[in-house]
């Protein structure tokens, strides 16, 4: 009766890790290069993501990313985009959000092109960057 138990478990088991998503992950990445690049699975109600926040103002900067895992609802149809501003600086900035549900559909991006999803450390780093060279 044991063996016959931990068949099942095991069986189960295998259906639950089928069943997980596997996304790339990169904390930050910036003029083509991930700094904290590494593999993660994400939870039941989460898909893979890659989002990009870009500076209309500053056109030759290609912008800021990050990949991970979200929450299914952040992105509807596939992709979100929201808009704001820096005061602060003075300048207004995009963060595209792209979302995908197949394993490691959201490449690491080596090359510089858009990539993902913004966080607050990461857009306050650029608003440092920033208002340091408005100053140099």
């Amino acid at each position: 009766m044991a063996k016959i138990l931990i068949g099942i478990v095991a069986v189960l088991a295998c259906f639950v890790m089928a069943e997980s998503l596997d996304c790339n992950k990169c904390i930050a990445s910036l003029f083509g290069f991930c700094f904290g690049s590494d593999n993660v699975t994400c939870a039941a109600n989460q898909t893979c993501y890659t989002a990009t926040a870009t500076f209309p103002s500053v056109s030759s900067f290609r912008g800021i990313s990050q990949q991970g895992c979200i929450i299914n609802t952040t992105c509807t149809n596939g992709s979100d985009v929201r808009n704001g501003s820096l005061p602060v600086i003075g300048t207004t900035y995009t963060v595209n959000t792209m979302c995908c549900n197949t394993d490691r559909c959201n490449p690491v991006n080596t090359s510089g092109a858009t990539s993902v999803t913004m966080s607050l450390s990461v857009l306050s780093v650029a608003a440092l960057c920033a208002m340091w060279g408005s100053y140099m």
